[in-house]
This record gives structure tokens, C-alpha cells and sequence, in this order.
């Protein structure tokens, strides 16, 4: 396993011969409050995976024990002018932006607080397992502003338009038990066992087709809010340029020679 910093706040990790690697937010002094800084991390982390063909999975976790993260660091936005507020904004939005826009899929390993950002940047991935004690929610409008890391967006494409907006209305904290049964998690583990059980999806999809996995998650991204007939046309154009790869070709390949396959990745 190799690692590498990006800033002083976030550190990534290469397993599985490099195809799976860990995004892990490691700001404990502040339970990974997102900072300026630690945005700025976060998106140049994102940048360099999503350019990065090796990788096949991305698994965003938490070095702190007790806290996945707890949104927005806000004794620094209380430090803020109006025109430095306005001017943080882009640097906010391009951690969220830039976990939600990576081209392979993203597992969140969520335990205890995941609230405001935190939840959000949870929400950016396609994929959510936490553990028992995990808690989450978006409480920014008990704090005057609103979730505006995607929260308000990406919460009822999960839960449907009227639980999220009781969700948001309320602000109120979610365990893990109802949080997995309203959607707002996919899978629920045990204990600490959040990201041994993320890595371990990551591996089960890295083993398969990145040209397959890649086009499979563009068309279910884009075709969210279509009709199905526009679906339909997203999911032909996302099989055109499988069709003819070279996965496609050595996949066909070993099942009828019945190994394993050794996939090009084009």
C-alpha cells in the first residue's frame, strides 16, 4: 500500500495493485470540519484520481474514530467578511463537486457524525455503507444558511422530494438503524466495520471490467430525471463505446475460456 498528502488534511492510500484508493479525510483536531484548506485538498485529490486510469474505486473515509466528518468548518466562516464568504464559495464547491464528478464509482465509509458537509460529501458518492454508530443529517438551516454542498439536490434523488425536505426542514439527526431504513445509507455493518467493508466492495468491482464500470456509472448518472425513453438513449450511447473495447473483447474471451480475466482497461 503506498500513500500520498494532499495538503495538510487529506491523505490518500493505493491498495489492490493501485486500482482501489482511498480518499481519507484526516483533520482530527477538528472531526474534519472542511476548511478553506481542506477543500482545496479534497478537489486536488479528486482532480489527480479522476486523471488517474489505474484507478477503478475510490473509498472516501475517516481517520478520526468518532466523527466521519461534521460539515463545514464554521469558526472559520465566522471569521469571514461577506466578500470572503463570497469568495470561498467556488473553493466549498469543488470538494463536493469533485467527489460527485470522479468517473469511477465512490464508496462512502461513514461512522458517528456525518452531518451538513460531511453528509453531503457522503451523499457526492455512489455508494454509502456505514456503521451502528454512525449519525447523520443536515442541520444548516438550524444555523441560518441551507445545504448547499448538494444536499438539497442529491437527498431526494435517494429519498424522494417530501422526506428530504422533512429532512432539511427539521435539521434534525438521523441514527444509523432509521438512517438505513429511510435510504439515507445502503448498507449497514457493524461497528467499526464500515471501512473494511467499503474496501472490500471496492475490490469485488475493481475485479470486474473498468471500461464496463466506468460507462455503467455515466449512464446511471446521466440518465437520472430522464423519461425512459431518454434513459434508453443514454444507456445505447454509454454501450457504444463499450462495445468494441478491448474489455469487452478479452471478457468475452475468458468466460468462454473459462479464466479470469486480464482487462486492458480500454
Amino acid at each position: 500500500m503506498s500513500e500520498e498528502r494532499f495538503g495538510e488534511f487529506v491523505l490518500v492510500r493505493r491498495h489492490e495493485d493501485g486500482h482501489v484508493a482511498e480518499l481519507a479525510l484526516d483533520r482530527p483536531k477538528a472531526m474534519n470540519a472542511v476548511s478553506s484548506g481542506m477543500a482545496r485538498a479534497i478537489a486536488g485529490a479528486c482532480t489527480a484520481l479522476g486523471e488517474d486510469r489505474g484507478v477503478r474505486v475510490v473509498v472516501l473515509t475517516s481517520t478520526h474514530e468518532r466523527a466521519f466528518c461534521v460539515g463545514a468548518d464554521l469558526k472559520e466562516r465566522n471569521s469571514l467578511s461577506d466578500a470572503e464568504l463570497l469568495r470561498q464559495r467556488p473553493v466549498s464547491r469543488a470538494a463536493y463537486t469533485g467527489v460527485l464528478e470522479l468517473p469511477v464509482p465512490v464508496i462512502a465509509a461513514v461512522h458517528g457524525y456525518a452531518l451538513g458537509g460531511g453528509f453531503e460529501l457522503a451523499l457526492s458518492c455512489d455508494v454509502i455503507v456505514a456503521d451502528r454508530t454512525a449519525v447523520v443529517g443536515l442541520p444548516e438551516v438550524s444555523v441560518g444558511v441551507l445545504p448547499g454542498g448538494g444536499g438539497t439536490q442529491l437527498l431526494p434523488r435517494r429519498v424522494g422530494a417530501a422526506r428530504a425536505a422533512e429532512l432539511v426542514f427539521t435539521a434534525r439527526r438521523v441514527e444509523a438503524a432509521e438512517a438505513r431504513e429511510l435510504g439515507l445509507v445502503d448498507v449497514l455493518v457493524d461497528e467499526g466495520r464500515d471501512r473494511e467493508e467499503a474496501l472490500a466492495m471496492a475490490a469485488r468491482i475493481a475485479g470486474n471490467s473498468p471500461v464496463g464500470v466506468r460507462a455503467a456509472k455515466r449512464a446511471l448518472r446521466l440518465g437520472q430525471g430522464l423519461d425512459l425513453r431518454a434513459g434508453l438513449e443514454v444507456e445505447d450511447a454509454a454501450w457504444r463505446t463499450v462495445a468494441f473495447s478491448g474489455d469487452r473483447a478479452e471478457g468475452v474471451a475468458a468466460f468462454n475460456e473459462k479464466r479470469k480475466p486480464q482487462w486492458p482497461g480500454e
